[in-house]
């Protein structure tokens, strides 16, 4: 029998053997990895992709040893998936190649031990594992240049870092804005649009008002946005350029000018506020002082339930259930609760709407101009189907 045949032969043996014991290699390796900086509270997925990735990895070492290092089968993809998932985590890469080599080590211990019980002489065992580590040095660089690749995307890419240094201006920190390309000085008209090519639409938007934009992508559908300039960008200009070309389906909800970095946050805030008012709204365009007192009310559970108890439930007893006291109050607040034009919006005399307005004093037991604002605002919520928390959406 030649030398190669014999050597073949008990090269063989010790693949066999070697997956033989896969279960106990695995078990091995994958304490062993856990106990190296594993936090507690690590995320459900990445723990379970933990083992699926230590399995996988032993599968691929095994196999290099039964095919040799040039028939060797692909990186497993799922190798690189778990990096991605441990800078999602917040584990560092040093972190993760300290597993490596761990579980790298480990496999070498038992590929020696099985080496010896199966008599390979010492130049194919050699052999091995310089292959061994030829295929963990292609797997190491793979690994972490993925690694490096999400870390980027998710905190080193410009959009990503951009979205973080406005985030940590909003919250107040005093940080250098010359990556931002975006004057602070002067005046801003903060804006928050949602809905599918909201960010390509403000875009189009800035260009149209010439003026200089901030844009921030907080997700596929929803954008913040500041316009800054000199003089204050007039909300009834911008109005314009909606009219002549805007998305449907994209709602916009915009602040109040505001000047140099402190209005630059003020801005953000009132458009942020404004927005679920959008959404709910038929309009596409909401602006914040037009419906500053319903975008408070709408963050207040408390507030916005008692306002529908206390100014609609009491109007919902009648026979329609208060759909012609809704209407007629309306009217009258529209016309700046004038009797006669109400009557005129409504088709009806005089008489039949103040005759509606008091039946609806002795509902609510107060005098209409006693809760004026409370009624109206009321109102306002249940014409966006919104009379409490149960409805609510939330703010983008």
């Amino acid at each position: 029998m030649s030398r190669g045949t014999v050597a073949e032969r008990v090269h063989s043996a010790l693949s066999e053997r070697l997956w033989a014991r896969q279960d106990e290699i695995e078990r091995a390796v994958l304490t062993r990895v856990q106990a190296i900086a594993f936090p507690e509270a690590v995320d459900p997925e990445y723990r379970e992709g933990l083992r699926a990735a230590v399995r996988a990895a032993i599968v691929y070492a095994l196999a290099a040893v039964e095919l040799g290092e040039e028939r060797s089968p692909p990186l497993p993809p799922i190798l690189l998936a778990q990096a991605r998932l441990a800078v999602r985590n917040g584990i560092g890469l040093d972190t993760v190649l300290r597993r490596y080599f761990a579980g790298h080590a480990l496999v070498g211990d038992y590929l020696v031990e099985e080496a010896e019980r199966n008599g390979l002489d010492g130049e194919t065992l050699k052999h091995l594992l310089r292959s061994q580590a030829s295929l963990f040095d292609r797997l190491l660089a793979a690994v972490s240049e993925e690694y490096a690749r999400e870390q980027d995307s998710r905190q080193g890419g410009s959009a990503e870092r951009r979205a973080e240094r406005v985030e940590r201006l909003l919250a107040g920190e005093l940080l250098d804005t010359s990556e931002l390309l975006y004057d602070f000085e002067g005046f801003h008209l903060g804006a928050v649009a949602s809905g599918q090519g909201a960010a390509d639409a403000l875009g189009e938007l800035a260009i149209s008002l010439g003026s200089r934009q901030l844009l921030v992508r907080r997700s596929e559908s929803t954008a913040w946005a500041w316009w800054g300039s000199r003089h204050p960008v007039s909300p009834k200009e911008l109005e314009k350029h909606l009219a002549a070309a805007w998305p449907p389906g994209v709602r916009l909800a915009l602040g109040e000018p505001g000047e140099g970095l402190a209005g630059w946050r003020l801005s953000h805030r009132q458009a942020k506020a404004a927005l679920p008012v959008a959404l709910r709204g038929a309009e596409p365009l909401v602006r914040y002082s037009d419906v500053a007192l319903l975008a408070c009310v709408l963050q207040d559970d408390l507030l916005a339930t008692s306002l529908g108890e206390l100014y609609l439930a009491p109007l919902e007893r009648d026979r329609d259930g208060g759909e012609t006291a809704r209407r007629t109050l309306c009217a009258y607040f529209a016309a700046n609760c004038n009797v006669s034009s109400a009557a005129a919006a409504l088709g009806v005399n005089r008489h039949t709407v103040a005759s509606r307005l008091r039946a609806i004093e002795d509902r609510l037991g107060r005098r209409l101009d006693a809760c004026a604002s409370e009624l109206e605002v009321a109102l306002r919520l249940h014409d966006l189907g919104d009379r409490g928390p149960a409805n609510r959406r939330p703010a983008k």
